[in-house]
């Protein structure tokens, strides 16, 4: 029987040692978060688990060592500081991965879920709105589940319903959600996003993140018929293409007509768009991210993102050094799933140059380091970054698009790569990453 309460009496079901999820993007449930802290004096080793959390993070405050743990999934802003300083635990896992985590006989079962849900319908259904992803498998096998029940979440079609009744706990709470809205395009995001749009047909489906880029992306699509939608997550720059007729998913091989995603972030006008939508469908990351799924699209476009490129084709994406910026997420789901469907094309957009950091002294220099220019660095490298991670091998990468062009590495020797990648470094660079080829060995 659900047990309707406040947020502080909801929160006494944690105990000392418990794993608990936190919902997180749009829907992290801030106040259930709160009134969980407030009880950290009592609480002893409890380990929450989270991934891309929007909000206050005051689980990360020094005071409450050895008393909360984050196991942070994919690392946000609210935590970033917090896993570089030791406090949070990153775990590099790709997103389809995490349900893995919380399935019976996974290693780390749930005792507690703290989500966020909309109001019961006339059938008993909530609905968990915009945030379907892994926190559909915490709702489905964690022992207990506490959820603020909110109108503002809006009610998606899917796998995201929830029955009352697996609600041990509700609190009320009327409150918009987290709106994210991203920065418009740049002149260099939209010379990007020119590129990258000139790699999709009409009727391909695609996979695109959020940011500038990815929305610059979109805006050059306007002439193309029949797009369609899987992906991880979408954002405010689908709306004006499918309120154009431009995607309509009339020729996905899967799922057709619909916009299929397992978590959507962006403004409130977006989560307005999704509410009592047909056409838009939110399924479990397992779903949406399994590369045997994606290969089935004809025509598939994922576009991914990179903080360095180094010259023979490998991709950082989640660090900065040895410093932690993000997470694996689904990139090397889609590149892959691209990579094997027919006709597939997986993209890496990035610019050419990024500001140079005001310090040096955090991470460790390469021995191939290009010294910064007009204060600015080169994203694609002789070398990743030491204790830079891989996120995507070169094996797997086929295009990368900065502003000064597109390079298809596929099928390239590591010469070749280097030369193709060097083409469209920011001209400033070129001279310095030649001479780094030879260095390597990669030119002879």
């Amino acid at each position: 029987m659900t047990i309707w309460c406040d947020a502080q009496t909801a929160v006494q079901v944690v105990e000392s040692g418990n794993n608990v999820f936190l919902q997180g993007m749009v829907t992290t449930p801030t106040p259930l978060i709160e009134a969980l802290v407030t009880r950290g004096e009592e609480l002893r080793n409890v380990e929450l688990f989270t991934a891309l959390t929007i909000g206050p993070a005051p689980y990360t405050d020094p005071r409450w060592v050895g008393h909360f743990h984050a196991n942070v999934l994919f690392v946000s802003a609210f935590e970033r500081a917090a896993v570089n300083a030791g406090r949070a635990s990153y775990v590099p896992v790709y997103l389809s991965n995490i349900p893995k985590l919380f399935v019976p006989g996974g290693p780390f079962p749930l005792d507690v879920a703290l989500i966020q849900v909309s109001p019961p319908d006339k059938h008993g259904y909530c609905s968990m709105g915009p945030s379907v992803d892994f926190a559909r498998t915490a709702v489905d096998h964690a022992r207990q589940v506490v959820a603020l029940v909110n109108p503002h979440v809006p009610r998606v079609y899917g796998h995201g319903f929830v029955h009352v009744s697996r609600l041990d706990y509700a609190v009320k709470w009327e409150h918009p959600l987290y709106d994210v809205k991203g920065e418009p395009p740049d002149e260099t995001q939209r010379v990007i996003g020119r590129y990258v749009g000139e790699l999709i047909e009409d009727g391909a489906t695609l996979q695109l993140g959020i940011g500038a880029i990815p929305d610059a992306a979109l805006q050059t699509l306007t002439d193309r018929r029949d797009l369609g939608i899987h992906t991880e997550m979408f954002s405010d720059g689908v709306i004006d293409l499918v309120e154009r007729g431009v995607i309509t998913g009339a020729r996905k091989t899967r799922d057709r007509g619909k916009m299929v995603a397992c978590f959507i972030m962006g403004s409130h006008r977006l989560m307005d768009f999704l509410d009592d939508n047909p056409m838009v469908k939110m399924y479990p990351v397992t779903y949406t991210n399994d590369p045997h799924i994606i290969r089935q699209f004809d025509h598939f476009v994922s576009v991914n993102s990179a903080l360095q490129v180094d010259l023979t084709g490998q991709v950082c994406a989640e660090s900065i050094g040895t410093i932690q910026y993000s997470g694996v997420g689904g990139q090397m789901d889609f590149m892959r799933g691209a990579a094997m469907a027919p006709h597939g094309r997986p993209i890496l957009a990035l610019s050419a140059t990024a500001r140079a950091p005001k310090t040096s002294g955090e991470t460790r220099p390469s021995k191939y380091a290009l010294p910064p220019v007009d204060g600015q660095i080169s994203r694609i490298v002789p070398t990743l970054m030491p204790g830079a991670a891989v996120t995507t091998t070169r094996a797997h990468v086929h295009y990368v698009v900065t502003e000064y062009g597109t390079a298809m590495l596929l099928g390239l020797s590591l010469a070749e790569r280097a030369r193709s990648l060097i083409a469209i470094a920011a001209p400033q660079f070129r001279e310095q990453l030649e001479r780094a080829a030879y260095d390597l060995h990669l030119f002879s």
